[in-house]
């Protein structure tokens, strides 16, 4: 039986699986008993290079203002997440970096985050999702600014 319906876009789809991934993974901190931690503040806490990574290149990645990624910060570094510390590059900078109590975050997030993508690998086949991954990094060489 035909329908009328039209499957959403490849971009619409990519983002409803983000969404999916990010709210479980949000989900397993607070179950783990994390509740001081927003989506929001997470989103930004994800984008923090093992080395640090400036506020600036914070918003930019997280598509927020600088003062929004400078207000996730502030919240993260008062909940004891982040730590501000000097850019070696440049001592007028300042980078942001995970403090030892972000490890407990870390790596709930990323058990759920694996726990998500073998129930993904499950329902679709890890050959298929595989290949999903491997198209995307990819295409991360002519979409991530970031890489």
């Amino acid at each position: 039986m035909a329908t009328d319906r039209q499957d959403p876009n490849l971009g619409i789809l990519l983002f409803v699986a983000y969404r999916a991934l990010e709210q479980r993974a949000h989900d397993a901190l607070v179950a783990a008993g994390i509740t001081d931690i927003t989506l929001a503040q997470a989103r930004i806490a994800a984008r923090i290079g093992p080395h640090g990574t400036r506020v600036s290149e914070l918003a930019e990645q997280a598509r927020v203002t600088k003062q929004s990624a400078g207000f996730l910060v502030e919240q993260l570094e008062a909940a004891g997440y982040v730590e501000r510390v000097p850019d070696p590059a440049d001592r007028r900078a300042r980078l942001v970096r995970l403090t030892a109590r972000a490890d407990r975050v870390v790596t709930a997030a990323n058990a759920e985050v694996e726990q998500v993508l073998a129930e993904w690998a499950e329902h679709v086949g890890a050959d298929r999702l595989r290949q999903v991954h491997e198209t995307l990094l990819d295409l991360r060489e002519i979409t991530d600014p970031w890489r």
